[in-house]
């Protein structure tokens, strides 16, 4: 059994005990989350696919930490104009483990 979720503006395929690196999101440490925008589900070979997301289908995952990714580094210049700016980044994630597709 698998499921197709969306969170953060991107879509992630899962199944019970996935582990997922997501955006950044709200809840604690060790708190439960839902996700409702249930895009697709399969249950023993059969697929429900949503119009935009499947009636009454929820995931329900739970949060274990939350962290910042590797840097990355913005550098724009332009030729012969002396012009050069240097900007790391980190993206912040939420790292999800999967327990329950409800479909």
């Amino acid at each position: 059994m698998y499921a197709i979720i969306e969170t953060g503006g991107k879509q992630y395929k899962v199944e019970e005990g996935t582990v997922l690196y997501i955006e950044k999101l709200p809840n604690a440490e060790g708190e439960s989350v839902t996700f409702d925008k249930v895009l697709l589900v399969s249950k023993d070979g059969k697929v429900t696919a949503g119009s935009p997301t499947v009636a009454g289908a929820t995931v329900t995952g739970k949060v274990e930490k939350h962290g910042k990714g590797a840097k990355i580094i913005v550098y724009k210049y332009k030729a012969k104009k002396n012009y050069r700016r240097k900007q790391g980044h980190r993206q912040p994630y939420s790292k999800v483990v999967i327990e329950k597709i409800n479909a």
